[in-house]
């Protein structure tokens, strides 16, 4: 079907429109895949070096233990 000015809207067979695709769908299950093979990723390269989680701070206390105040 033609419009004015040229136009086309997209119409099945029996004249229904299409559904239109989700782009932002499309693009958050890409970056959340992304983001998984870059952790997974992160975990092979830290399981290689024997190195303990970066994310885990040696120096921090623990829960439940408390640091002395400096003086």
């Amino acid at each position: 079907m033609t419009l004015q000015w040229g136009l086309q809207t997209n119409l099945s067979e029996n004249g229904a429109p299409l559904a239109k695709p989700n782009y932002q769908y499309q693009k958050r299950q890409k970056e959340l895949e992304k983001k998984k093979k870059q952790e997974e990723k992160r975990k092979r390269k830290l399981d290689s070096k024997g190195e303990p989680d970066p994310s885990a701070d040696p120096e921090a206390p623990a829960v439940g233990e408390e640091t002395p105040p400096a003086i």
